[in-house]
């Protein structure tokens, strides 16, 4: 009787059960961090950047957002970058959002390395990008000089992919109201604008698209109508 009875318990608490719970389905959140440019000037520098955002949950882990970024994009050296190139690109970008979460497609304990990494996401999207050239270098110091064409203003599609982590933090009544997010994005941009430089005949043209990464700390606060979320978990 006594080990039926301790078979009964163990069963209970190692099979999988039903998890239910609120969370807020909108979020807003802010941050800033670097930018760092990959384009076919040679040297990939650093730059400040901000941003903001608004997204819709779906769940904990499954959401739509917009993102808007302000911020400079830089690159080359006029004295050390063989071709003598060099801009600072005052952007701005607007850009939707998806995101999945590991805690979508797994099942997991709070209390467990999983819960824990319940907040490592994915995400891609599309958005556009305003390029505002601050600084270009348009010639070489060659003798005689060459000259570099290039639009001082532009605006590009780029596709957004993202890689990140979310913290969560809940409020005085336990519910998961503030977030802590590290993000790395990297952008693929369709066009010549984001480093000023239209490739010409001078300058043999790689195929490459121009891209961007972003690394980036943020938080977020979740707010409005509350959803209920049901998830498939383990005791043990």
């Amino acid at each position: 009787m006594k080990r039926k009875l301790i078979s009964a318990i163990l069963f209970a608490f190692t099979f999988p059960s039903f998890a239910q719970s609120n969370f807020y389905k909108l979020s807003i959140g802010a941050g800033a961090g670097l930018t760092q440019s990959f384009t076919e000037v040679r040297k990939h520098d650093f730059g400040l950047a901000g941003y903001g955002t608004i997204d819709y949950l779906f769940t904990p882990y499954l959401s739509l957002g917009l993102e808007f970024q302000k911020g400079e994009i830089n690159g080359g050296d006029i004295h050390y970058e063989p071709d003598n190139r060099q801009f600072i690109n005052g952007y701005t970008a607007l850009s939707v959002n998806a995101r999945i979460s590991l805690g979508e497609i797994i099942d997991f304990n709070y209390n467990s390395l999983s819960g824990k990494l319940r907040g490592l996401y994915l995400g891609s999207g599309i958005g556009i990008i305003q390029n505002k050239m601050t600084g270009v270098r348009r010639y070489s110091l060659a003798d005689p000089p060459v000259l570099y064409p290039g639009e001082d203003s532009s605006n590009d599609v780029f596709f957004p992919l993202n890689l990140g982590v979310n913290f969560f933090f809940p409020d005085r009544e336990g519910f998961y109201r503030y977030t802590l997010n590290f993000n790395c994005q990297g952008n693929i941009t369709m066009g010549e604008g984001l480093d000023g430089y239209d490739n010409s005949s001078q300058l043999k043209k790689s195929g490459n698209p121009d891209i961007y990464a972003f690394y980036s700390v943020g938080v977020k606060y979740s707010f409005g109508k509350m959803g209920l979320y049901k998830k498939t978990f383990r005791r043990l």
